[in-house]
């Protein structure tokens, strides 16, 4: 696989130094750190802070999502592998305004483990600290043990929320709160149909056949819940949808919000053909779009796929997502 890369060893690093030159007055490399981005202008006072993290290779998702109105500060790893305690718990240290810090991250093992650190270190030092988990990815796990689901890009969701209640001034108890319920109000579903490769690896993470697909596959090249035949973009869209509806579940006269994120390599016009017949099985059902995203908001490198999000909305959730926000990283504002 060609790469526009100087050394393996050096992307996350070499990514990392562009975006903050890209973007001078927005995002910086908070002090003492390697490999976090903040805003150039926290801690915000008066404010919670929002920090997330995880592995590089899903851009826009993690650092494109630090920005007015959403995080406050991200952390990554290596491609795929979670960020340092340490570097999660300077970042605290360099974002925090005095009232306390939400992690909000996906629920992957690595992640998990380095962030709870990261808090201990925190709460020592006196930042109070509380935590989210994105649950989104119906594939992963049954309902009953929706505890055990990856997050994926229906983390966005939890993100605007989050960002928007933070800014409103509430406390981290309440932005807690609202985080939870819209990741509660979260179902994601994904479709793989080739594979990436990692920079240090030189070689593709799994095969998968020209003619073939696989339904639910995660975006590390996690195993999916059937793999077959390629089909078309409407009957792709019907399995999915049918099973996220299904889950939560969505039933008529339901407000949503819907993303259709492309997985790296996924032509753009094929995002809206897949969101065509998405807005066409919802409009079936009775159950009303308030908005829509439609672009690469979670990648996994040059993954060839696309997911699909609903969010099920009420009065509170839609003024949060309206609430103003800005990245420079943005592929479509938000």
């Amino acid at each position: 696989m060609k790469k526009i890369i100087n050394t393996p060893e050096r992307v996350v690093d070499e990514m990392l130094e562009g975006i903050v030159r890209a973007y001078p007055g927005h995002l910086k490399i908070a002090p003492g750190t390697k490999r976090t981005v903040m805003l150039a202008g926290a801690p915000v006072k008066g404010k919670v802070a929002i920090i997330t993290g995880g592995g590089s290779g899903h851009l826009p998702l993690f650092l494109g999502y630090t920005g007015q109105g959403l995080l406050d500060g991200t952390a990554v790893g290596d491609v795929f592998s979670s960020p340092s305690s340490n570097e999660i718990f300077t970042l605290s240290q360099a974002v925090h305004a005095g009232k306390g810090v939400l992690y909000l991250y996906g629920n992957y093992g690595g992640d998990i483990l380095n962030f709870d650190m990261a808090a201990e270190m925190a709460e020592e030092e006196g930042i109070e600290t509380a935590t989210s988990i994105g649950t989104d990815d119906v594939a992963s796990a049954p309902a009953n043990e929706k505890e055990k689901r990856r997050g994926i890009a229906g983390i966005l969701y939890a993100y605007k929320i989050a960002g928007a209640k933070a800014a409103s001034g509430a406390s981290l108890r309440e932005v807690k709160k609202w985080t939870d319920r819209a990741i509660e109000n979260t179902r994601t579903m994904g479709v793989a149909l080739s594979s990436c490769t990692i920079p240090a690896a030189g070689e593709p993470t799994f095969s998968i056949g020209d003619d073939e697909m696989e339904i639910g596959m995660g975006i590390h090249g996690e195993k999916g819940v059937e793999r077959g035949k390629l089909k078309s973009a409407d009957e792709i869209a019907e399995i999915m949808t049918t099973i996220i509806i299904d889950d939560l579940p969505f039933k008529s006269g339901d407000e949503v919000s819907v993303l259709v994120n492309g997985l790296g390599a996924t032509a753009p016009q094929e995002l809206f053909i897949l969101f065509r017949k998405v807005s066409m099985i919802l409009a079936d059902r009775k159950i009303n779009i308030y908005k829509s995203f439609i672009g690469e908001y979670a990648t996994s490198m040059e993954m060839k796929g696309a997911s699909i999000s609903l969010f099920k909305l009420d009065e509170g959730l839609k003024a949060l997502l309206d609430a103003p926000c800005h990245s420079p990283f943005l592929l479509q504002q938000i």
